[in-house]
């Protein structure tokens, strides 16, 4: 089930300054996310407890603050993380990321129950946050790492978002700019960056992650 095994090449030297990141002690999914990004995998499917499974989907809109709130907050969604993908370099943290060392860009990645969360509902809540037409950016922050991108894990996904971005085309007269690519290792973020906004934010002031939630998101807290 494995859709990005030709990535494990890429898994071939550390990061460019900066310490590793510790993720034995972060909760599920991350541990088994930095271990196969270390492995170079990219899963269609992710277990806890190799009794259920949860499909993988990929999105970068800008900081991943505020995205992953968002996805919290759609039911059939079962865990989020915050990282880091699509960059070459293997073992990024945050102080990399932002200075553009490594390529990445900040992500989210949802595991979500396909019987309770369409694929396609997560692509409406990612499209319903972002200016695709933007290059390197969403609102204020600017930069390579925070550029727009949907990242697919099988070709089931692949053939779904190819087919929205032809129609979301139809809604902008200039062009879209977003990555649609394939998902390439995910490497999760300090333990800080996880659930970040319902966990109080720079104010700490919690944000409802509750599933259904309509309140406006505060992307910085």
């Amino acid at each position: 089930m494995i859709f990005g095994d030709l990535f494990r090449s890429l898994n071939s030297g550390g990061g460019a300054f900066g310490a590793s990141i510790d993720y034995s002690g972060m909760p599920f999914p991350v541990p088994k996310l930095a271990l196969n990004a270390k492995e170079g995998k990219v899963p269609e499917i992710l277990s806890e407890d190799e009794k259920i499974y949860y499909n993988l989907a990929t999105f970068a809109g800008g900081c991943f603050w505020g995205l992953e709130l968002a996805y919290q907050r759609v039911p059939g969604v079962e865990f989020t993380a915050a990282g880091y993908t699509q960059g070459m370099e293997t073992y990024p943290n945050y102080e990399q990321v932002c200075a553009g060392a490594t390529r990445h860009t900040e992500a989210v990645i949802v595991l979500y129950n396909p019987e309770e969360c369409t694929y396609e509902s997560l692509l409406d809540v990612f499209f319903e946050r972002v200016d695709p037409t933007t290059v390197n950016g969403q609102g204020s922050d600017r930069g390579t790492q925070y550029r727009t991108g949907v990242y697919y894990h099988s070709k089931e996904q692949e053939q779904i978002v190819r087919e929205r971005f032809v129609e979301e085309q139809k809604k902008y007269k200039r062009s879209i700019e977003t990555e649609c690519k394939i998902a390439m290792p995910f490497w999760p973020a300090e333990a800080y960056h996880q659930q970040y906004l319902a966990k109080g934010g720079r104010f700490q002031s919690p944000q409802s992650a509750e599933k259904g939630c309509a309140d406006e998101i505060r992307c910085y807290g």
